[in-house]
This record gives C-alpha cells, structure tokens and sequence, in this order.
C-alpha cells in the first residue's frame, strides 16, 4: 500500500506539546511571549479531529474562557495561504467546547489545521495556536487505507498512571501511521472512582492521575463533562489527537455499567435511589457531543451516535448504537423480540445503507461482540449484556435481530462485511461458520476484538453456538482485572491494500507486537 509517511509531524507535535506543556505546568509562561498577555484565551485541552471523509471534516477544541474559534487550514506545515473557517462562539452553555465542520477539501490528502481562539469582545487578541493534521479520504482506492480501534479507558480504577508513560498505547498506534482511529465504546467510566492508589499483586502500587470529578460516579453533566477532560490531562492521548482523526461510538461506561433504556437504580449502590438511566444518559450524550467531533450529533444531546462514515471506494464504516435503542437486559430466551439490540428503526438503516454501499469493504464497528456470552448477573437472575446468552440452539432473543441481518447480507449478496468490537477487555479473532451453526441461512465472516486501551483486563468468554462462531486466536489473563502495568492493553489494526484490495488485520499489543494477522480476500459474500 502507497502511504505516505506523516509530513510535518514534527510541527504538529511543536503544537500538541504546547498544549501539554501547559496542562503539566500550569503556571509556565510560554515561549511565545505574545500568547501569555493576560486574557488571551488558552487551548490546553489539545484538538481533535473527526469523522473525516475525501472532502470534509470537524475540527474540535476547548478553551479555558470564552472565546470565538477560528481554523485555518493549509497543504503545507508553513500554512502558506492559509484558508480560513469561522467557528462556533465557546461558552459555559457548551462547557467551552466546539466544533468547525470544514468541506471542500481535497481528496486523499495531508491536511494542516491550526486552531486560533479569539477573545470575543477583541478579535485580533488571540491565544496560542494548536496545530493538528490529518489525512483526507481517498478518490482512488490505489491510495489503501489503514486504521486502529479498540476501547476501554480508564476503566476499574486504572487511571492516567505517569510513571509507566500514562496512556502509552496512544503512543504506539501513532506510529502505525493510521488513517484514523476507530473507538468502540466506553471512553469513559462515568461510573468508576479513580483512586490515587491500587495495590499491584507484586506488591507495587498503581499511582493515579487524579481529580475531583473522578472521586464519585457521574450525576450531574458537569460530572460527565469532567470524566471526558480527565482523559484530555494525558499527553500521549493529545499527541495522538493531534496526529489522527477519529471515529468515535458509545457503550455502556459512558453511563452506567450495563446499562439499558428505561431502568432505575434501586438501593445499595452508589448512585441516589431511584435515579433514572435514562436521565443520566441525557446528560452523557451531551457531554460526549461537546467532547467529541461527530457528524450526527451536531452538539444536540437528543442526536444520534449511529451513522456510516464513506473512506472512499475502499471502505465504509457502519457505526452502531448497541447501548440506546436495546431492550431491557434478561434472560434473552423470548422467542419473539423486534426490538432487540439495535431497535428497529437502527436495523432499518444498516440494512438501507449496506445495501446503498459501494465500498469494497463495509466494516460494521459493533460496540458489543455477537458470539460472546457477556452476562449481566443481577439479584442471583441470569441474565445477559449483549447478544449470546449461552444456548447454542436456535436463535432467541437479541440473537433473532442478527440472524435477521445475517440472512439479508446472504441473500442482498452483499460482500466484504467485518465486524470489529472492544468490550470484553481481551482480543480474539472469531470465524463464523453457518456449517457449525444452529442458524445457517447466512454466510461465513470475520469477528475480530480487540482491547482494553488503558483498563483492568479479564479472562476470555465463553462462546454461544448459535451463530457457530470457532475462536481461532485469543489472548486474555487467567486473573480477572489485571492492571495496565502488567501488560494486556490491546489495539487492532486494520491494512488494506490499494493494489489488491485485500484487507489485513493485526491484532497488536500496547507496545505494538503483532500478536495474531488475518488477509481477507474482497470481493465474496463470506468467507
């Protein structure tokens, strides 16, 4: 594949470190003395980029007072002839975030953005720029595309831990150069305490970053706001922003453990009684719009995370919603269930824009995985998380929904279908079969998960038969909520090739070993 490597990534680090120079120390002066006047506003959060496709992108930053957002793009790290792109005014009312939509750019490109905030009462006092880049999708598939995913930060307790490199596996999957990094799900743990301190079973201590928003479970949306910046304090997390725009979905830690529409919490646990999930959800959804450069949710806290991201002929990226439109978590042994995982509606339009797809690959980036028994023990009840509930008969349940879809993909003849997921905070490639299957009207295809990025890792779940899945590759700990520091981080990368079209995956630990690589031929309905 003809990738160019990054250019100016030396000027794009100059300005993310900026940025994480201030966070470090906050009482620094910069070394550009006419940025530190007082009352210039200050973008110590970093940027982001988002959502990119061949012509368009968001832009995303946070200041640290109100002020008007300004992007200027360029072809060149000089920013010669810059073009300039009139942002959103930042506010209280947005926890002083924002997002620039640009359009018209050029396909299959290296773009360089620099983010200037202007104080709102005097525009020509503004900070100090924050320089990112990305790369535009292609207009021919000869270009290849390369990405990463995986999910899970700051989970169990494992924080932003500084002597080991904090989030070190951003460091990592910057320098496979990717496209763009997939996140599936649980950004945040809205619903775990970071502690200063957790003893390791060698008798070391796990040493945290910590803040006051992280010392209790999310309530309030300052609460949510504040989980979504602890994450933002951690500098190889800004380097990597800065570097490679992302596609961001959503899971069950961004609320609650487990959590599904319609359920209220009872006593004896750390939330008030009574408490709605629904209206905690409310208040996540407009944290996660104001701390992430999404296409659909357009800073509106009622809109939809599910959407297909086009990255050119070689590749679309349907992102699911597993989390907002399920029923509630059960036994899931109904014989009958329209609403599933997904609802209906979500099912609609996969089934729409799979069909509508031209892309030689169609990547569905699930935040949950199909053949894996995730329980959700309750009150001594058994039930179940997300689709498997562990009987390897026909299908029940949620299961009932993707045998819906599995059969449509069959008989649509629609090909190159992958499923990628996190959550299960271990990786594994599973190959589902129809000849060891209960259910059989669909064809063969790919499963790959990979994670945690920075959370306590778990041993590997059992399999549910129904859809025959045969787990070729698998690596977890034996130990349950084994920490960052001894290792079982994992990130996946996914490598097409322009020439061929073949799709190559890697699974790959946090320090980028290739642990296991898989080569999927285009062009079949299965395989």
């Amino acid at each position: 594949m003809s990738h160019r490597p990054f250019p100016g990534r030396r000027s794009v680090l100059r300005g993310s470190l900026a940025a994480s120079a201030a966070l470090a120390l906050p009482t620094a002066v910069s070394a550009a003395p006419a940025f530190a006047l007082s009352g210039r506003p200050r973008a110590d959060w970093g940027v982001q980029a988002g959502d990119v496709t061949r012509d368009s992108g968001l832009v995303w930053v946070r200041s640290d007072r109100p002020a008007r957002m300004v992007v200027e793009t360029s072809g060149t790290e000089s920013f010669r002839h810059p073009r300039r792109w009139q942002g959103p005014l930042l506010g209280a009312d947005s926890d002083f975030t924002g997002t620039t939509r640009l359009h018209g750019l050029p396909a299959g490109e290296q773009i360089h953005y620099r983010v200037l905030l202007a104080d709102p009462d005097d525009p020509r006092r503004t900070g100090e720029p924050v320089t990112g880049t990305f790369r535009t999708a292609p207009a021919k598939r000869r270009q290849g595309v390369r990405f990463v995913w995986s999910g899970d930060l700051a989970g169990q307790g494992w924080g932003i831990n500084e002597s080991i490199g904090g989030y070190r596996i951003f460091d990592a999957m910057a320098k496979v150069d990717p496209d763009f990094f997939l996140c599936s799900g649980d950004n945040i743990y809205a619903d775990g305490v970071i502690p200063a301190t957790q003893a390791l079973p060698d008798g070391s201590v796990y040493r945290n970053l910590t803040t006051e928003e992280k010392s209790h479970v999310a309530v309030t949306l300052d609460d949510f706001r504040g989980n979504f910046r602890y994450n933002l304090l951690d500098q190889a997390l800004r380097r990597f922003n800065a570097q490679v725009p992302n596609i961001v979905q959503w899971d069950d830690h961004e609320v609650r453990n487990n959590w599904y529409p319609g359920e209220v919490i009872g006593t004896g646990t750390a939330y008030p009684a009574g408490t709605r999930l629904d209206d905690l959800a409310l208040r996540s959804r407009r944290a996660f719009s104001e701390y992430f450069p999404i296409s659909t949710v357009s800073g509106r806290p009622d809109g939809r995370i599910y959407r297909v991201v086009n990255h050119g002929p070689l590749l679309d990226v349907f992102v699911l919603d597993m989390r907002t439109y399920r029923n509630a978590n059960s036994p899931d042994d109904q014989t009958t269930d329209p609403q599933g995982i997904l609802g209906a509606e979500q099912l609609r339009w996969l089934k729409r824009e799979l069909s509508r797809s031209r892309a030689v690959w169609k990547v569905i980036a699930a935040d949950m995985p199909l053949g894996l028994v995730v329980p959700d023990a309750v009150e001594g009840k058994a039930n179940f998380e997300a689709v498997a509930q562990g009987d390897p008969g026909a299908p029940l349940g949620r299961e009932l929904q993707i045998a819906e879809l599995l059969r449509f993909v069959k008989h649509r003849r629609i090909t190159g279908t992958v499923w990628l997921t996190a959550d299960v905070h271990h990786t594994s490639a599973q190959h589902y079969d129809p000849s060891r299957a209960a259910f059989k009207d669909f064809e063969p295809f790919w499963e790959f998960v990979s994670g945690p990025l920075n959370a306590g890792a778990f041993p590997a779940n059992a399999l549910d038969g129904t859809f025959g899945p045969d787990r070729v590759f698998v690596k977890a700990p034996t130990a349950a909520n084994v920490s960052p520091a001894e290792g079982y981080q994992f990130f996946g990368e996914v490598d097409i090739d322009g020439d061929s079209g073949e799709l190559t995956v890697r699974l790959r630990e946090y320090d980028g070993t290739v642990l296991f690589t898989k080569t999927l031929r285009p062009g079949l309905v299965g395989q």
